[in-house]
């Protein structure tokens, strides 16, 4: 167990509750430590001073907010490497993994504090005419537990820039690093500006009803999204829900299998697969499907499962028993539905939520491992032979996350790109983003956008002023 007592920050102060609940390590079921579980009457402290800060953090100079901005990276940097144990013991990813989320967040934090968003100004006959940004208010943020650190700051980082104030939930699953952000980002922002707050679901709600909230920005399943929405209707708050997805990748038949084995089993299985934007149907041409196979299958056995502290390890658990139930009820349909896996197929015996890496052979289109997104372990492999039917089945999903093609053909793999439903398609690669560069989801998969310019004025509303000189 850890010896720091972690607590809200509310208003500019770190809070304890007397509720609390357990953070367990998902890689051995023991307790992390305990953490607070947030009451109404904290969720409308934290409310108000974010309401009460935001006259202030508004009306600031947006080099000002800017330079707060890049402090709160500065903060992590220092202590980066507490951050990075702590992700691995309370996530169960590895190491490695962990080292690039910590390494993204501080970046994110450092390059989305250069953005601002400009004025438009034109000069008319009749007079000028300004537009301009202005923000909205308090921001309820609600994030995920499969990248619970770097997604937060994907939201806290534009919210802040753009000149509002923020209340953020972690999962509470995860919420031990967003906790101890909270607690470091009160030494370099006014009382109110930023608020975090632990919870179960009920917060969650608290907050989408909260009158006093104009805008809720949502990372998780999609199902939940849609109560998100429905709850959020009460004062029309505005609304980013990056949602889940099942997102297909295309294998072109000139591919060389042993080339691309790696990058595509990293595109399914990174983070255990637990990423919305995880490859989670692999099309690959019938003329190359069993090589490829093969060399997926070969290439897994070489990839070592276990606890993200130990030397080696490049896989880690499931986060967490509801999810490692979830996937392991898919293993058991699949298996009833008749099809077989090339590997895994079974949850590790002994303790932590481990489930190895899983090939299902060439399942049905209408399967529970192809239509369901399993965000874990497992990979429908999927034999196809003509473009326009590859095309079709890809689009065949009330998700429209991301995607990828692959192939030596680029302007075969660009036209079936522009072809594909989804917000985002990488061509011979996966799962590169950027804070410059915009995300988000078409479909069922969500609203709006994150990151870029177009991200950062998802936390503003247009505000335009026309003005001529008085005779």
């Amino acid at each position: 167990m850890t010896d720091h007592v972690y607590a809200l920050s509310i208003n500019g102060k770190i809070v304890s509750s007397e509720r609390t609940a357990n953070a367990l390590n998902p890689a051995t079921e023991a307790v992390i430590c305990t953490f607070p579980l947030a009451s109404r009457q904290h969720l409308e402290d934290a409310v108000a001073g974010a309401k009460n800060a935001f006259p202030a953090w508004s009306a600031a100079p947006v080099q000002e907010r800017q330079a707060r901005v890049r402090e709160l990276g500065e903060l992590i940097e220092q202590q980066s490497d507490r951050f990075i144990k702590l992700l691995v013991t309370e996530q169960g990813k590895s190491r490695a993994a962990a080292e690039w989320e910590i390494s993204g967040a501080i970046h994110w934090l450092r390059e989305i504090a250069k953005q601002a968003l400009p004025e438009e100004v034109s000069e008319r006959a009749e007079g000028t005419v300004v537009t301009r940004h202005t923000a909205l208010g308090v921001i309820g943020a609600i994030t995920p537990w499969n990248f619970p650190l770097l997604l937060a700051i994907w939201k806290v980082a534009p919210a802040l820039v753009a000149g509002n104030t923020v209340v953020l939930k972690p999962s509470p699953y995860t919420p031990l690093c967003t906790l101890l952000f909270g607690e470091l980002a009160q030494a370099v922002l006014a009382p109110g500006v930023l608020n975090i707050l632990s919870g179960e679901n009920e917060l969650g709600e608290w907050m989408t009803q909260h009158q006093d909230i104009a805008k809720i920005s949502f990372t998780g399943s999609t199902a939940t999204g849609r109560r998100v929405m429905q709850s959020a209707s009460v004062n029309l708050k505005r609304l980013t829900l990056e949602l889940g997805g099942n997102d297909p990748a295309i294998v072109l038949p000139d591919v060389d299998p042993k080339a691309v084995a790696k990058d595509l089993f990293w595109a399914a299985f990174a983070n255990s697969g637990q990423f919305c934007v995880a490859c989670k149907r692999l099309y690959i041409h019938e003329s190359i499907y069993d090589e490829l196979a093969a060399e997926l299958v070969a290439y897994a056995k070489t990839v070592k499962l276990g606890s993200g502290l130990e030397a080696g390890v490049e896989l880690g658990p499931l986060q967490n028993k509801m999810q490692f139930d979830k996937v392991c009820q898919l293993l058991e349909e699949t298996r009833k539905e008749g099809f077989a896996f090339l590997a895994g197929g079974q949850p590790l015996p002994g303790t932590g939520y481990f489930i190895p890496v899983t090939f299902v052979d060439n399942p049905a289109d209408d399967s529970k491992s192809v239509v369901e997104e399993a965000f874990g372990p497992v990979l429908p492999l999927l034999k196809y032979r003509d473009i326009e039917d590859v095309i079709r089945r890809a689009n065949d999903t009330c998700y429209g996350l991301a995607a990828s093609v692959w192939g030596k053909d680029i302007e075969l793999a660009q036209s079936i790109a522009r072809r594909l439903e989804v917000g985002t398609v990488w061509i011979n690669q996966i799962h590169t983003f950027s804070p410059d560069v915009p995300f988000g989801g078409h479909k069922q998969s969500g609203l709006g956008i994150e990151n870029s310019l177009h991200g950062l004025a998802e936390y503003t509303n247009l505000q335009t002023t026309f003005f001529k000189a008085m005779p």
